[in-house]
């Protein structure tokens, strides 16, 4: 019997974070390493504030985990098992805009290098075409599966 890796693809299975600090809500597209996920944060979300903006770290939070869900998704359709990684830097982020909640918000990722265990990653989050955060981020992945080993 063959796993189902169509997409869309809920991130639960592909990233260990849980709610309410599971951000990203599925995962849109994917190719060649490179992918585009899908988040809407909840009016009483933690990282809303009364007025329902989020705030500005809500989005590096964003991007990283875009990257891990597109990371495990490809791990997923290779065969291999989710590890776990962290965020260990931020390079040239620009937050240009504002994001609320009950938005959608597009992440797109690509890893454009990696090097004995880490990843470079450029990402830009979109509300309704207009980006509203775009930069670089250094992941670290390690050798230990995320959440106890495979989401297939």
């Amino acid at each position: 019997m063959t796993a189902d890796h169509s997409l869309p693809m809920a991130a639960e299975r592909l990233i260990p974070h849980r709610p309410p600090m599971r951000l990203v809500e599925r995962l849109i597209a994917f190719e060649d390493g490179a992918g585009q996920t899908e988040a809407c944060f909840a009016e009483n979300s933690l990282l809303a504030d009364d007025d329902g903006a989020l705030d500005p770290v809500a989005l590096i939070e964003l991007i990283a985990q875009s990257y891990a869900t597109v990371k495990g998704y490809d791990d997923l359709v290779n065969g291999r098992p989710v590890m776990e990684g962290f965020l260990v830097g931020i390079r040239k982020l620009r937050i240009t805009g504002k994001a609320f909640a009950n938005e959608r918000l597009l992440t797109t990722v690509k890893t454009v290098g990696t090097f004995e265990g880490f990843a470079v990653v450029e990402a830009i989050v979109t509300r309704g075409g207009e980006t509203i955060a775009a930069g670089s981020m250094k992941l670290w992945i390690t050798e230990k599966p995320a959440g106890g080993g495979s989401r297939g």
